[in-house]
């Protein structure tokens, strides 16, 4: 497994497996800066958002990396005030004029807005067709909104876009999409901050010689995750990425494995009809 290492999505689509997440990115300077760092130190993937604000300045760092747009794989998202059919078409369209781009590689339902997520999904798999995003996918999205979208559409999401780390390990979600053969994706890898001076987690990594951010990275990718760790600053930009010369082992794994508070740090679908 290397920086630029890749997993086939259900439609053939090749998704690195790791990338920049950019949430709280703030718009100018800082999210075109992280985007055009990660860019230079071999990251394929960012990962941005409607919702967000910064999709210009990703755009913008594609641009001027130099790389082939076929090289980078970008993802958006269709926000909860945007869903609906039509709302939908338009929302894509609107990201991609900020983007500067023809297509986005991802579209993800953002949120999965009750009433309304169905028709949002019959419109971003017209989206598809059109060529104007190469795979589409869900993000916080449970078994129980995955399992709508499947008895109502022929298209199953190519991923699924969720809060995972140790310390919220959705192993009955994962093993779901598996089963049906949606990628899952880890947003807030490194729990925000939140739990990197857990002591068992610090453990695993004096083992290794490595932080307990670059431990959680490496977790998610051994089991089998596509992972996007944020950060604006360069230098943890570099380090995020310096996961590929260790690996953990069995014990370790199942150690992290056990540390799981079925905790988020971020949004929690499960009130979410």
């Amino acid at each position: 497994m290397e920086i630029a290492s890749t997993v086939a999505l259900n439609n053939g689509v090749l998704m690195p497996r790791f990338g920049l997440g950019v949430w709280q990115a703030r718009a100018g300077t800082e999210a075109r800066n992280a985007a055009r760092w990660a860019l230079e130190a071999g990251y394929r993937h960012i990962d941005t958002a409607r919702v967000y604000g910064n999709e210009k300045d990703v755009g913008a760092a594609v641009r001027e990396s130099g790389l082939p747009r076929e090289e980078v794989f970008i993802t958006t998202k269709l926000w909860n005030d945007d869903q609906g059919y039509e709302k939908t078409k338009r929302a894509l369209a609107a990201s991609l004029r900020d983007l500067g781009l023809e297509y986005v590689d991802l579209y993800l339902i953002h949120w999965p807005v009750e009433s309304l997520r169905v028709e949002s999904w019959r419109a971003m798999e017209e989206l598809l067709a059109a060529g104007m995003t190469r795979a589409i996918g869900v993000s916080n999205f449970l078994e129980r909104h995955v399992t709508e979208l499947l008895a109502e559409s022929e298209t199953v999401p190519a991923v699924n876009q969720v809060e995972f780390s140790p310390f919220l390990y959705q192993r009955w979600l994962l093993e779901f999409c598996r089963g049906h053969g949606i990628q899952l994706e880890a947003y807030s890898p490194l729990t925000r901050g939140r739990r990197l001076g857990d002591p068992a987690l610090a453990a695993v990594a004096g083992r290794h010689g490595k932080s307990p951010a670059q431990v959680l990275i490496r977790w998610a990718l051994q089991h089998d995750l596509v992972v996007i760790p944020k950060s604006v600053t360069r230098e943890r930009i570099l380090a995020n990425a310096d996961v590929f010369g260790f690996e953990l082992g069995d014990d370790d794994m199942t150690e992290l494995d056990d540390l799981n508070e079925d905790r988020h740090f971020g949004w929690n679908p499960a009130d979410v009809p």
